[in-house]
């Protein structure tokens, strides 16, 4: 079995906490200069993941915009843009979102009922994605198995919040860079970055803080989860 993937949790939020507000338009929480990184991370991963909710809520291309970035993907014998994944449970995925028709490959994770659902819509003669049924449940160990026999080294995780809970709940990031943005959202119903989770070590584990850097206005704080010290 190959190597399980480098996996990188990428999240920006206010400085309480939250991805977004509850207003109909997204939150943009980043400025230019961060966007910028954003998509050099993507340039240098292979897989870029995100949870079913935010593709229903969001709708995001998930894209390398760079120009310079994908022509460097291709010269290095890379797809010009990542490898698109997406979880879901219950697979109420709709063909028509922006998310499978635009970039090179797409992988859906779901679980067998899931991918009973989706595989009519996307898979087989539709072309859209390719739906792989985790069984009862969506594991995500067994995942990032999946992905490293296709040849993902490095997995960018861009939420939402559930899914950078279970990847940190079952001790599964290698690091989380998170861009603090100056503004307080103040809502309680506001998505926040991470949810209520038996975390490794619990409240005493401290994790290595890798780096602190200031991008414009915005904090970026980089730590590695797997190595933190027990108190």
């Amino acid at each position: 079995m190959a190597d399980r993937p480098h996996v990188l949790l990428s999240v920006a939020t206010s400085i309480d906490g939250c991805i977004d507000d509850t207003s109909p338009q997204r939150l943009l929480l980043s400025n230019a200069a961060d966007f910028d990184r954003v998509d050099q991370l993507r340039a240098e991963s292979d897989a870029i993941l995100i949870g079913g909710n935010t593709v229903r809520t969001d709708d995001p291309r998930l894209l390398v915009n760079s120009p310079a970035r994908r022509a460097a993907r291709v010269a290095a014998g890379k797809p010009e843009h990542p490898l698109k994944v997406t979880v879901t449970a219950g697979g109420e995925l709709g063909p028509e979102l922006r998310f499978w028709h635009s970039g090179g490959g797409k992988v859906v994770y779901t679980t067998d009922a899931g991918a009973a659902r989706l595989r009519p819509v996307l898979a087989g003669t539709a072309g859209l994605a390719e739906v792989v049924g985790l069984g009862e449940t969506v594991d995500f160990g067994p995942m990032l198995d999946d992905l490293a026999e296709r040849g993902v080294r490095r997995l960018m995780v861009e939420g939402g919040g559930r899914i950078h809970t279970q990847f940190l709940a079952q001790g599964l990031a290698d690091e989380v860079q998170w861009a603090v943005a100056p503004l307080l959202v103040g809502e309680a119903a506001a998505p926040r970055f991470v949810h209520p989770a038996e975390f490794p070590g619990g409240s005493t584990r401290r994790m290595r803080l890798l780096g602190a850097s200031t991008v414009g206005d915005v904090v970026l704080l980089r730590y590695a989860p797997k190595e933190g010290a027990l108190g």
